[in-house]
């Protein structure tokens, strides 16, 4: 295996395979209504800064496009005007889709599921929220029981995933008011 260099970041793609780029490598675009609030070059900087986050900070070689795209979502979001509330409301409560994670796990994958699952919620415990969701549950089952219609099957998996969630979170460094939902 060849050495990854040190100013860069291999990312996961959704498709499962593994691209390295560097800081001057990555490019963003922004669309939709927040695209004329920012300077390119302050979204340039942005990145440079959550890059310089996931390298250095936390000591990542890996992260998924999502991750990456989440957090320079928050750090814009910081910056963009609007309601203070509503950032404060944002900031309280952090989210995570199961269905995501089985899609980046692969059809019937849960050999990666669960790691990368243990993963997701370390990384959303970082953020110290007072309320943790995890989404998406019934979709996820079926995505890694490889089926369309709920079977007995499912429902043991379910059961597996919560109970592994419930397990993760009580045994992580957490805030002390936080609580966990998963649907």
């Amino acid at each position: 295996m060849i050495a990854l260099a040190a100013d860069f970041l291999l990312f996961r793609l959704a498709s499962g395979e593994r691209v390295p780029f560097s800081v001057e490598m990555i490019s963003v675009e922004l669309v939709g209504d927040s695209a004329p609030l920012f300077d390119p070059d302050f979204v340039r900087n942005a990145a440079q800064a959550v890059f310089h986050y996931f390298k250095h900070e936390l000591r990542r070689e890996t992260v998924t496009v999502s991750e990456f795209s989440e957090a320079l979502e928050k750090v814009l979001g910081g910056f963009a005007p609007g309601n203070k509330r509503d950032k404060l409301a944002d900031s309280r409560v952090s989210q995570a889709d199961l269905s995501q994670l089985a899609r980046e796990s692969g059809k019937g994958c849960e050999l990666f599921f669960f790691p990368r699952l243990r993963e997701e919620l370390r990384c959303q415990l970082r953020r110290s929220p007072e309320e943790l969701h995890f989404h998406g549950l019934r979709r996820c089952v079926k995505r890694l029981a490889g089926v369309r219609r709920w079977t007995n099957g499912c429902q043991v998996l379910q059961d597996q995933i919560v109970e592994f969630l419930r397990h993760c979170f009580t045994t992580e460094e957490r805030p002390k008011q936080c609580a966990l939902w998963v649907k």
